[in-house]
């Protein structure tokens, strides 16, 4: 479903010096979906600079979903299950060593006095993660009764839900697999350029501390609400999320003190940041954008009244409201449709099973259709007289824009960046709120009038505002700044102007 996405190729040029190595999780180029098509818009945009991606994935055996241009001169995997790298187990003083920086890491999980020992922690346990020490020392059952008896102490508060061994087998578990991005190693003399917060980030910490490489984060959604979202349907006791948690906040708060440079997808994640820790003047919202000569006026709309969607099946978009929602707009509109675009990744199946299942209970499975990945996704917004999102949790959502540089009128959950890109171009909704979703979807429905207008603004509002073209120049504009190198075409440089504070901020070094 990326058929247009991609940014034209403006014919091969020859490298600038500027090395970047991207740092994914779970998407490009393993996977479809928002994210990658960013990534591969970025990359195709500059055939100048020189791309190495190390992407953190599941086994490490997943085929490419999308094909690298010349300038990506590698693709490194960082898988974060299956068995790990063989090498002899750790013994005496070397296990010592890495028990003794995963004791300190554990300790600044679970204490919040000690918070300030993960970085140190962290970084020491780095330095065994490439030949697989670390993977080796963890996954003995020495690892498993540190935290056993870290936190059953009575200061903590872990120490009153009574945390077995066996929720000290778990949560250790899911910490050694977390780590394992630690063993990443970018080159030497790139910038690392983080397209999530989380485990994508760990190879760019490691790189920064050991080599002072600049590290770039770019957040599309926020990684560590994500997280929050998503631990609360996991099978494990509190102690094993609390542990989690706190893994993935710490994390967080490191990255947002390392970056130079911190560049969210909207307001709304710059939020997080700064409360983060982020200063802000190292801080600057650059919008995703599209293409609008690829998304054109999608052109007729369908006889039948009719609600699409595209994207990912996936419970963090939240398909079981939209069903709910369509349900009350058949209950008006008998002969309405909701169609449904995207594919189903791994792992989703019995979601995608249970929205089907929820249809038909409320008697509308003839009309609500899963219709796969499409060739050209202009095509799932043409389907529709109205796009609609219902996520839980976005950045700057593709699928959003797309819509609107087609001319589609759209109903949105109010999540993320979606109010900042639909303006009054749509109409913007609570999350998980299907009588208001199904009220605004009505109103389209009805109004063609009011859909047409919001339409045609919505299209104009992304041609203004959101095309990929400032998306490409900015970022050129950040790497060459991070490399440290001559901006012949930026703002300052030719108006005399003041830099920007972000630009300020790299030129006075950054993070510490």
């Amino acid at each position: 479903m990326h058929g247009p996405r991609s940014a034209p190729e403006s014919g091969v040029e020859p490298p600038d010096g500027t090395s970047v190595t991207l740092l994914t999780e779970g998407t490009y180029p393993h996977s479809h979906g928002g994210v990658s098509v960013w990534c591969d818009q970025l990359i195709n945009g500059m055939p100048d600079v020189e791309f190495h991606v190390m992407a953190v994935t599941g086994t490490g055996r997943e085929p490419l979903a999308w094909k690298p241009p010349g300038n990506v001169r590698g693709i490194d995997n960082l898988p974060l299950w299956g068995t790990p790298q063989p090498c002899p187990a750790p013994r005496g003083r070397e296990l010592r060593r890495v028990l003794g920086a995963y004791e300190e890491l554990l300790t600044a999980l679970l204490d919040p006095a000690h918070e300030d020992h993960f970085p140190a922690a962290l970084y020491q346990l780095a330095e065994h993660a490439p030949a697989g020490i670390l993977s080796q020392a963890l996954r003995t059952e020495r690892a498993a009764r540190v935290l056993a008896r870290l936190w059953t102490k009575p200061s903590l508060a872990t120490a009153a839900a009574r945390p077995t061994l066996h929720d000290a087998l778990s949560a250790t578990d899911l910490l050694e697999h977390a780590l394992r991005p630690l063993a990443g190693r970018p080159a030497v003399g790139s910038l690392t350029h983080a397209v999530s917060g989380g485990l994508a980030a760990l190879p760019g910490l490691v790189a920064h501390h050991q080599h002072g490489t600049p590290f770039l984060l770019t957040e599309h959604g926020v990684y560590l609400r994500e997280r929050y979202l998503s631990f609360r349907a996991e099978p494990y006791r509190w102690p094993v999320k609390a542990l989690m948690l706190g893994f993935f906040r710490l994390l967080a708060k490191e990255s947002y003190r390392t970056a130079a440079l911190v560049t969210p997808g909207n307001r709304y994640n710059r939020r997080w940041e700064e409360h983060g820790g982020t200063p802000p003047e190292r801080i600057r919202t650059v919008y995703n954008g599209v293409d609008p000569a690829a998304f054109p006026p999608a052109g007729p709309e369908p006889e039948a009244p009719t609600l699409s969607w595209a994207g990912r099946v996936d419970p963090i978009k939240d398909l079981r409201t939209l069903i709910r929602a369509f349900a009350l707009v058949r209950a008006e509109l008998p002969t309405a449709k909701l169609r449904l675009f995207g594919g189903t990744p791994r792992g989703a199946e019995a979601y995608r099973e249970g929205c089907e299942e929820l249809a038909k209970e409320l008697g509308v499975g003839a009309d609500v259709t899963f219709e796969g990945r499409v060739d050209d996704i202009k095509d799932a917004y043409a389907a529709g007289n109205v796009v609609m999102l219902s996520s839980v949790s976005e950045g700057f959502p593709f699928t959003l824009i797309e819509a609107m540089s087609c001319g589609r009128a759209t109903v949105s959950t109010d999540v993320g960046g979606v109010r900042e890109a639909v303006g009054d171009a749509g109409l913007v909704v609570p999350p998980r709120d299907p009588e208001r979703m199904a009220q605004a979807a009505l109103r389209l429905l009805k109004e063609p009038q009011l859909r047409a207008r919001m339409g045609e603004g919505a299209r104009l509002r992304v041609i203004e505002q959101f095309t990929l073209r400032q998306t490409i120049d900015t970022f050129r504009d950040i790497y060459h700044c991070l490399s440290g190198r001559r901006q012949d075409r930026e703002p300052h440089r030719t108006t005399g102007a003041p830099r920007p504070s972000w630009a300020r901020a790299i030129a006075a070094g950054g993070a510490g």
